[in-house]
């Protein structure tokens, strides 16, 4: 009977650890759909920022500007009387003017078709073409021109001796943008001045420019 009462230890419970994967089976997925629209938006504000970068570039680089052209100085030389003992009588000279390109392009003007035209009482009394040139890039030029006046109609120069003179020159070409392209342009500018015939070195007052 004493051997029917012994207790028997129960066997010991085996614990079986669980390995890293089967604890990775248990942690929720996320969805792909999920990175994928994390990716669309990525590549949309990529896009975005590469079209700003585009049109900021294309604004500097490929919008081309039309040079600026300037009147610096004028002169008068070989001032000729028709007659030397009447000051109302016909005269021929020389105007020397010195003309400023400014060209803020990236690209050089090139400038075939110039001409400075030179004007007294509305009538064209002097004009000379300009031999083709070209101004570098973001830079400037400086262009010096001879134009022969004559003047027939001298009015009442004799009373005050102004000689009231108009100029319009005009040098087209074309810009050069990135040896890609070439955009045509025109640069002009208009002046008046007053001539001093009376002065001895017959000097050029008011001159100015639009």
């Amino acid at each position: 009977m004493a051997e029917d009462n012994q207790i028997i230890p129960l066997a010991p419970t085996k614990f079986k650890p669980r390995s890293d994967e089967e604890f990775a089976e248990l942690k929720p997925i996320k969805p792909r759909q999920e990175k994928s629209s994390k990716c669309l938006v990525y590549f949309l504000i990529l896009l975005l920022i590469l079209s700003a970068a585009s049109l900021v570039l294309a604004e500097i680089f490929f919008r081309p500007r039309t040079p600026e052209l300037g009147l610096n100085s004028v002169s008068v030389k070989n001032l000729v009387y028709a007659n030397k003992n009447q000051s109302s009588s016909p005269f021929n000279m020389t105007l020397e003017a010195e003309f400023t390109i400014d060209n803020s392009n990236f690209g050089q003007f090139e400038f075939e078709n110039a001409t400075v035209s030179v004007f007294y009482r509305s009538k064209t009394v002097g004009k000379e073409i300009v031999d083709e040139g070209r101004v570098g890039a973001s830079g400037t030029e400086k262009i010096k021109v001879k134009v022969k006046i004559r003047v027939s109609d001298t009015g009442n120069l004799s009373n005050d001796g102004i000689l009231k003179l108009s100029s319009h020159a005009e040098f087209s070409g074309r810009v050069q943008l990135l040896k890609i392209a070439k955009k045509k342009r025109t640069a002009a500018v208009d002046c008046s001045m007053n001539v001093n015939l009376k002065s001895p070195a017959f000097e050029v007052q008011d001159l100015a420019c639009t």
